[in-house]
């Protein structure tokens, strides 16, 4: 079996036991994402992105600092606002200088929430590592 390689970081993985002598061979993957309605409202990714939003000041300068396009971005923004039940981040439009955008309260209360999604998904699958 091949070990998929995950660039993303977001495929948590768990060495599980193996007998008194040897590792095991056999790990624990996983992947945490929230849905609403059936689609993906948050993921690692996604957290990422508010993050570089929030350190940047900017769409535009998240994504490329993420190595992904502007509009891209700019879509999974609107989607994440479109589906949160208040906006994840501002957006305001700039003349020649560029726009700017804000991560709002929401936006930091959903990466916490997300966090502590993840840390307990990693202690679910340590439990049989």
């Amino acid at each position: 079996m091949r070990k998929k390689t995950n660039k993303d970081n977001d495929i948590i993985e768990v060495s599980l036991k193996g007998d008194s002598v040897s590792e095991s061979p056999y790990k624990a993957k996983g992947k945490v994402w929230v849905e609403k309605d059936g689609e993906v409202y948050m993921g690692w990714g996604r957290v990422e992105l508010l993050e570089q939003i929030d350190k940047l000041g900017s769409i535009a300068a998240a994504a490329r600092k993420m190595g992904m396009g502007y509009r891209n971005a700019w879509l999974e923004v609107e989607e994440m606002n479109r589906l949160a039940p208040k906006p994840l981040v501002i957006k305001m439009l700039g003349g020649a200088g560029g726009g700017q955008a804000i991560l709002t309260a929401e936006g930091q209360k959903i990466i916490n929430e997300y966090k502590e999604l993840r840390a307990r998904f990693l202690e679910f699958l340590e439990r049989f590592g």
